[in-house]
């Protein structure tokens, strides 16, 4: 499969938008201003609902660590995959949405050109030296008109984005600690995946990434 590659690991890199397709764009560093009060939070949201491998409806355990904060919380089970108001490991609800989360994606997304985006969602997935995320879709929210909202945290990866099929062509977009992406409208159903994270140590998060995907789910 050919590839285009946008780096973005590059330090000298510009700071302005990254555009990498019509309403699909990257904001470097534009999350920096709130890892601070990000990473108290993130604790919290962890210690309340774990990291864990959900199951694939194959019955395939996923290799990235996944739990949830906000009214609802995506899931993955024999029965398929959906959004659940409560955790099934506690069947209690996931932990509340930081203010400062919803406050960062909605400023994200109305640079992006997306006005008054109001998430209800938030996926936490976390990687491991090695860990990969296959090409998908993300289909299983209500409103395709209401953009993904991804802000990395820690190592830094390689985003893949692709086309409307998976056979088409994709772009590597380099993701470093405190960028933020974002993607809707024409390209909201693109295929996209993480390829495998490369070994390293984050100052702040040590060996691995996080990643924090908001969205309009219900």
């Amino acid at each position: 499969m050919m590839q285009t590659e946008l780096d973005l690991f590059n330090p000298a890199s510009p700071a302005e938008p990254q555009w990498i397709g019509k309403q699909a764009v990257v904001l470097p560093g534009f999350a920096l201003a709130w890892v601070e009060t990000l990473l108290p939070e993130l604790r919290r949201i962890i210690a309340q609902a774990p990291f864990r491998n959900m199951v694939t409806p194959g019955g395939l355990n996923m290799a990235v660590g996944l739990t949830n904060c906000g009214a609802l919380g995506w899931v993955s089970d024999r029965r398929g995959y959906r959004y659940s108001p409560l955790d099934p490991l506690s069947q209690q609800p996931w932990p509340v949405l930081p203010g400062a989360l919803s406050e960062l994606s909605a400023l994200a997304a109305a640079a992006a050109g997306f006005a008054d985006f109001q998430p209800d969602a938030c996926l936490v997935n976390c990687y491991k030296p090695g860990t990969r995320l296959s090409l998908h879709q993300d289909r299983d929210e209500r409103d395709y008109s209401q953009p993904i909202v991804s802000v990395s945290l820690g190592l830094p990866a390689v985003f893949q984005f692709g086309g409307h099929t998976r056979s088409e062509p994709t772009q590597r977009v380099g993701l470093r600690h405190g960028d933020v992406m974002v993607w809707g409208g024409a390209d909201r159903l693109r295929f996209h995946g993480v390829l495998p994270l490369k070994p390293g140590s984050h100052p702040l998060l040590g060996s691995r990434r996080i990643n924090l995907t908001l969205r309009k789910a219900g």
